[in-house]
């Protein structure tokens, strides 16, 4: 009996044993994972660019290990707090600086949008326009402009005309302005108003208008007399679809010739002005785009050319920019239609959208495109087969030379 005491005695001291090893072991593997997980956490945090610059290109991500002395931002940011006699809105503060980092690399379409501008930017991409004065604004020789108004809207209906100069926002000066930064200050709810100081010429006048919902499709099209027009005023999500159903629709009243008209249009786009620019052309390449040296995407034409064979003019001016003149210059290239109007904008640098924390976004310029003959137009923009000018005098007329001059052209 005494035996089988000691025995279990034995039997309870080794599994104790074995089972205080065994929590001892246990707790160590916990305290070394937890460890672990911290300093991987650290590293992490603290490293973070670092690691994904390291680790980012295995999948397709872009990132910069690199860092800057802030320190002097720092520095004035606590002497404004210290001494300025009023209210600070550090966020604000956050977006300013910001603007002012990315506004310093000299490139006017490398720009950072706080993150009302990003869906103000997005909202004009997917075609909802919302409430605003129904005018497109760009950025030419530095100055905010008028690329054009639309039809049957607030812009037009007070007098404003493409190529406007817009000095002052509610008297505010748009020096230094980026696009997005004025579209966000002239939009706003319907029946506000907006005060806008022009200048046109050497005349300078101030307009008030008042602000109303802007339902303008990106494409009308229409026939007269045999001539199918087609004018696209933008190119975001909807335009592709929009131009195909016009296509098809010209088509159906077996028109003679088309004027494609893209004057004012500022751009939007690539894979859009590629399927705009696929109703003339069949499996022929339309852009590429080049960082540096290395062709990095060549984007070709569909194998539906619902207008191919039908005789076509381009209607083009100084605010046909980006996606509507690859359109222009890839029709003209490849000897599908006849550029009438005015050299275009210039504009062949491609912009890619990064999400920023906060909902605010980087629109940053990571190639640029060229036309199918090799050629990227920036600055210079493109010329047009046949120069006509479109005045004030012809506004104020009624008339439209360069319509009537492509209408020639055709043989109509």
């Amino acid at each position: 009996m005494k035996r089988r005491l000691k025995l279990k005695s034995k039997i309870i001291e080794h599994v104790a044993k074995h089972r205080h090893t065994k929590k001892h072991i246990s707790s160590a593997l916990l305290f070394i994972i937890i460890a672990f997980t911290a300093v991987i956490g650290y590293v992490a945090g603290t490293y973070n660019y670092q690691i994904m610059a390291a680790i980012g290109p295995v999948f397709g991500y872009k990132a910069h290990s690199g860092s800057i002395d802030l320190s002097s931002v720092q520095e004035t940011y606590n002497k404004l707090a210290a001494n300025y006699d009023g209210t600070i809105d550090n966020e604000l503060l956050i977006q300013g600086a910001s603007r002012g980092l990315v506004d310093a690399v000299g490139d006017a379409y490398t720009v950072y949008m706080s993150p009302q501008e990003t869906i103000d930017f997005d909202n004009s991409l997917s075609g909802n326009i919302g409430g605003g004065i129904g005018a497109v604004i760009g950025i030419k020789n530095g100055k905010t402009t008028i690329m054009s108004t639309l039809k049957d809207n607030p812009a037009i209906e007070a007098g404003l005309m493409a190529d406007d100069t817009i000095l002052k926002v509610n008297d505010e000066s748009t020096a230094g302005w980026t696009v997005s930064h004025a579209v966000s200050l002239i939009r706003g709810d319907e029946g506000t108003t907006v005060k806008l100081n022009i200048q046109r010429g050497d005349e300078i006048k101030d307009y008030t208008i008042i602000r109303a919902i802007i339902n303008n499709p990106s494409v009308i099209s229409s026939v007269t007399d045999g001539i199918g027009t087609m004018a696209i005023s933008r190119f975001d999500d909807e335009t592709g679809n929009l131009a195909r159903a016009a296509a098809l629709d010209l088509k159906s009243q077996n028109v003679k010739a088309v004027i494609l008209d893209l004057r004012g249009n500022n751009g939007g786009r690539v894979a859009t002005a590629v399927d705009v620019a696929s109703l003339w052309l069949d499996n022929k390449v339309i852009v590429t785009e080049r960082t540096g040296d290395t062709v990095k995407a060549t984007l070709k034409s569909g194998s539906n050319a619902l207008l191919a064979g039908i005789p076509t003019a381009v209607l083009v001016d100084g605010g046909t920019a980006s996606s509507s003149e690859i359109v222009a210059g890839a029709l003209q290239e490849h000897h599908v239609a006849k550029l009438v109007g005015e050299r275009t904008f210039g504009k062949g640098n491609v912009q890619q959208p990064i999400q920023l924390g906060g909902g605010a976004q980087l629109k940053v310029t990571i190639a640029r495109w060229y036309t199918p003959d090799g050629k990227n137009i920036t600055a210079e923009g493109i010329a047009p087969d046949t120069t006509v000018s479109f005045t004030q005098e012809d506004f104020d007329r009624g008339v439209d030379p360069q319509f009537d001059a492509a209408k020639q052209m055709l043989g109509l």
